[in-house]
């Protein structure tokens, strides 16, 4: 898969589920269309929300939130906030995985807490956390821009991930990362669970640091001549280790 070349666009978005209406202060008044244009580069975003999210593409240069939950937009210089707001639903009417679409080339962060995250084919520096959750990645991320993914219970799953430099955590799950670019750094680690890495067939080799006290650890690429810049540090207590080519 080639690599995709993006101009940097990073946005700031707050999302605050079941919050009352935001009073503006800033330069935008509320908005109730649940779309935002891009703003300038060197803005970014920030969602953050008390149960889960779908990340997913926009069509164009517009931040879209699901139209089955109120959004009421502010902006202070380059931090844009969005507070959705259900109290017009009823308890069947407010998803707990809305969606968020998001142009290409931004920089989002993501802080959920009581469901997952979900990410499909975003062209975005991602820093995405969640409690109790799996994290789940599919065919995003920026070639030049760091990638983090975070639980504590649950897993996280990431395929045909564009990084340079991928973090993985969680506690009580199992850390699987696929890469369809090789990545200059890789750090994964869990306490009760497996870490595999995988990074594509050419990649250059990794100077691999790995342990685990209860399982096995399996390595292909790593070699100890390998370029002091490019490191893998796969780490967990209950489970096995593993860094490969695909």
């Amino acid at each position: 898969m080639p690599p995709r070349h993006l101009m940097p666009t990073t946005l700031l978005l707050l999302a605050l589920p079941f919050a009352g209406s935001c009073d503006g202060g800033g330069n935008d008044a509320s908005r109730a269309d649940n779309a935002l244009r891009a703003a300038a580069a060197g803005d970014e975003v920030l969602i953050s929300t008390d149960n889960g999210l779908r990340l997913r593409p926009a069509d164009g240069d517009h931040i879209t939130v699901d139209d089955r939950i109120d959004g009421h937009w502010s902006h202070h210089g380059d931090r844009w906030t969005l507070d959705l707001d259900c109290a017009d639903h009823d308890d069947h009417g407010c998803p707990r995985m809305p969606y968020v679409k998001i142009p290409d080339g931004a920089k989002v962060t993501v802080t959920a807490r009581n469901a997952g995250v979900d990410v499909v084919d975003v062209a975005a520096a991602l820093d995405v956390t969640t409690v109790n959750g799996d994290v789940t990645v599919t065919h995003s991320g920026q070639v030049h821009a760091p990638l983090r993914l975070s639980t504590r219970n649950g897993s996280v799953r990431a395929t045909s991930l564009e990084a340079d430099r991928l973090h993985a955590s969680t506690v009580n799950g199992d850390v699987v990362m696929q890469c369809a670019a090789a990545p200059t750094g890789v750090t994964a680690r869990t306490v009760n669970g497996s870490v595999e890495v995988t990074v594509p067939r050419d990649a250059p080799p990794y100077r691999v640091t790995m342990s685990t006290d209860n399982g096995r650890t399996t390595t292909d690429v790593h070699a100890q001549d390998a370029d002091r810049n490019r490191l893998m540090t796969l780490t967990t207590v209950n489970g096995d280790v593993t860094a490969r080519r695909d």
